[in-house]
């Protein structure tokens, strides 16, 4: 699937914490598990990809970006 504009797929970890930073603000992302942190990720208006790809290896990229923005 090709993203369109403002589409996330699991490979935009970056981007994808952005987003929950600005949804989530205060959430330590390390306080979470990973079914937590996808069903956050799958919630995003702006995420459009396959549900079962989110592996914890994908998971936990996203996380360690978001958590670099929430120390920020």
């Amino acid at each position: 699937m090709e993203p369109g504009p403002n589409k996330w797929t699991w490979r935009d970890a970056d981007e994808i914490a952005l987003d929950l930073v600005e949804r989530h603000p205060g959430t330590d992302p390390l306080t979470l598990t990973f079914p937590e942190l996808k069903r956050l990720v799958l919630e995003l208006p702006t995420f459009r990809d396959d549900p079962d790809a989110g592996t914890d290896k994908v998971l936990e990229g996203i996380q360690a970006a978001w958590y670099d923005e929430f120390e920020d």
